[in-house]
Parts: structure tokens; sequence; C-alpha cells
């Protein structure tokens, strides 16, 4: 199998599986607690999502040339970083399409789900709640990621770093099963 039709089969899955785990916590969530909890869970999801959207953003703008030094120097996380901007269009799918836009479609359906809560126990129209609170669902997604993004650009070179520091801590995982496998193929 071709790796592009393989990249698609795991996007794919990925995506399927977090819709589901963030649909099923948050879901769960709202029906054993109050509407302040909820809201609050709402604000975290947006935030994931226009976090994601930051980290894609910085990756597409950012030059490896930097991390060259760092690596040289022995910091953690300079090679992990250089892997993932020599990987910018899978790490941007991840990032921006599939964390993002599971973050969306689950903000969404949580609003939903909060609007209603919000019409029976206000008694409220449900039409005229849903229009509220899905404005502000909106401008917080649309005007936290244009921020996000904005910072993103001027900052990727520490964006990146940061990102790269977090995958430091699971990468010798993953690496020491990759210098087996050279040893194998050897």
């Amino acid at each position: 199998m071709k790796d592009s039709n393989k990249w698609i089969i795991k996007t794919f899955v990925i995506t399927f599986m977090l819709s589901i785990i963030f649909n099923g916590v948050s879901n769960a969530l709202l029906s054993k607690i109050n509407i302040v909890i909820a809201f609050l869970v709402l604000i975290v999801i947006i935030g994931i999502g226009i976090f994601f959207d930051m980290i894609g953003m910085a990756v597409a703008t950012c030059e490896e040339a930097p991390f060259h030094a760092k690596a040289a120097k022995k910091h953690k996380g300079a090679k992990e970083t250089i892997k993932l901007i020599r990987s910018k269009e899978k790490v941007t799918s991840i990032c921006n399409d599939v964390v993002g836009d599971v973050c969306g479609i689950v903000s969404g359906s949580l609003s939903a789900l909060i609007s209603v809560t919000l019409s029976n126990t206000l008694g409220i129209n449900t039409f005229i709640i849903t229009l509220v609170v899905g404005g502000v669902v909106a401008s917080l997604t649309v005007g936290g990621k244009a921020i996000g993004k904005k910072k993103a650009i001027d900052n990727c070179n520490e964006i990146m770093y940061f990102v790269g520091s977090v995958v430091h801590i699971f990468a010798p995982i993953k690496a020491n099963n990759e210098v087996d496998r050279k040893k194998v193929k050897k």
C-alpha cells in the first residue's frame, strides 16, 4: 500500500477515535454536572483547538536551521523539533485538520447540548439560546485562532521548541524501538 494511502487511513482512524473520546467525555460530563462546569469544558475544548491550530501554524512557518545548533549542543527536544519541521505536512494535518476540526465539531455539539439545557432550565426559547451560544462559541473559536495564528507566526521557533521538548519526553521509547529495528535488519 502506498504511504499516502496509509496516511489517509491513519488520519481517518485518529480522527474517529479523537471524536469518540472528546464527544464521549464532554457528553458524559454534561449529563452529570452543572451548566457552569459544562461551559468550562466547552472553553477547554475550544482552547485545545486553538492551541493545536497554533502548533500547526508554527510548524508551517518555522525553519529548521535554528535548531541544528541546539541539536549539536544536545539540547533536549531539538532533534524532535527538527523531525517535526521536516514532517510539517503531517504535523499541520494532525494539528489543524484532525485535532482542530474535531474540537470544532465537538464544541458545536456541546454548545447545542448546553443550549437545550439552558433553554429547559431558564424557560427561554431554544432558538434564541442556540443563536447566542453558537455566536459566542464561533466568536471565541475564530477570534482565538486569529490571535493564535499571529502569535504562532511571530513566535514559531519558541512554540516549536516547546513542542519538540514535550515530544522528547516520549521519544526515548520510540527511539529505542527504531534502534532495535535497525540492528535486526543488519
